[in-house]
């Protein structure tokens, strides 16, 4: 048991918070641009592989990238992992997968949530689309997730 009485222990109120506005630079500004317009980009290294999102650097070399190119939309899911009960900040509030999805064009996956409807549903190899968000402001959560093709 404490001596101290409850009366006298003092508090206060404190708010840890770093208050600040990230500056994405050229390339990933474009990037979200392009989502802003329902388009999705990707920079082409010097080897010709095309990094989704896109880079400044190639990771292997570190040589400068400088050519942004058009990818997908459409993509082929190369792993994924089924999410039963979504949680508050997840992009969808139903059973949903995230997926690495290889667009069409593009060298490397881009980590997306796919609305599959079922687990069953999912498969390595998986050809999806993107569906896009109501209004699109210039994030990644322009797309709102990514779907099975329809069929043609």
């Amino acid at each position: 048991m404490s001596d101290v009485n409850a009366e006298e222990v003092l508090s206060a109120l404190h708010v840890l918070e770093y208050d600040y506005r990230r500056s994405v630079g050229p390339v990933l500004g474009r990037f979200f641009t392009e989502l802003r317009d329902r388009n999705i980009v990707g920079s082409r290294t010097e080897d010709g592989r095309v990094l989704v999102p896109p880079m400044e650097y190639d990771p292997q070399t570190g040589k400068a990238v400088d050519e942004i190119v058009d990818v997908g939309p459409g993509g082929v899911v190369t792993t994924w992992a089924w999410v039963h009960e979504p949680m508050r900040n997840h992009p969808l509030d139903r059973p949903f997968a995230f997926a690495l999805i290889q667009l069409d064009g593009a060298a490397t996956g881009l980590l997306h949530a796919v609305d599959a409807g079922d687990e069953a549903k999912m498969s390595i190899g998986l050809r999806v689309e993107p569906r896009w968000a109501a209004e699109t402001v210039g994030s990644i959560l322009d797309i709102e997730c990514f779907e099975p093709e329809k069929a043609q």
